[in-house]
């Protein structure tokens, strides 16, 4: 418990820099571009596009707490910017509950591709396939177990495939952070 607390409580310090938070401003701004550039429909309830990425990196560099403030807010001004269909806070508050999924199992530690699937797995099962489908059903009249099985299969094609990416991602934005600084020798996990 009290290394959940010091996880929490130091990714909350994160918020302190200024190099961090203009960072952020600079991942929210390409997460928006991803998000209206580069998705693909498929089908009414299913998109599959790349602007979660920039997510994963804060996530990954800030923790939880920043994760989940970035997701939050992230996902707020995206439907203000490019609404896509009726607002409803349950979206909102599984972005808030993947950032501090992602946050606390990829927060200071090691990219490694099991604590990457680990992480892809429990967001894409609990937020993706449960909670995303309740709230789809909830919003537009469709049966919990009418759509479940399409977004079932959906995850279930796309999590190698995402965990692949986020490998990559990660690896390479933790040489990229480092090389210019971001930084300090305490927080380089996995150096």
């Amino acid at each position: 418990m009290k290394k959940i607390k010091e996880t929490f409580f130091s990714s909350l310090y994160e918020l302190k820099s200024t190099k961090n938070v203009v960072l952020c401003g600079l991942l929210a701004a390409l997460a928006v571009v991803l998000g209206t550039m580069a998705s693909i429909s498929v089908g009414p309830y299913i998109k599959i596009g790349f602007s979660g990425l920039p997510n994963r990196i804060v996530e990954f560099l800030f923790g939880p707490v920043v994760g989940c403030l970035f997701g939050g807010a992230l996902d707020l001004l995206k439907y203000i910017l490019k609404p896509d269909g009726p607002f409803f806070f349950g979206f909102t508050f599984n972005a808030m509950l993947a950032g501090v999924i992602y946050g606390s199992i990829l927060y200071k530690k090691p990219v490694s591709v099991p604590r990457i699937v680990c992480a892809e797995l429990l967001v894409k099962v609990l937020v993706n396939c449960v909670l995303n489908t309740l709230w789809i059903s909830m919003l537009y009249g469709k049966g919990f177990l009418a759509i479940l099985p399409m977004r079932v299969l959906k995850n279930a094609i796309m999590l190698p495939i995402d965990s692949a990416i986020l490998f990559f991602a990660l690896t390479f934005s933790k040489k990229l952070v480092a090389q210019f600084g971001y930084f300090t020798a305490k927080n380089a996990a996995g150096k």
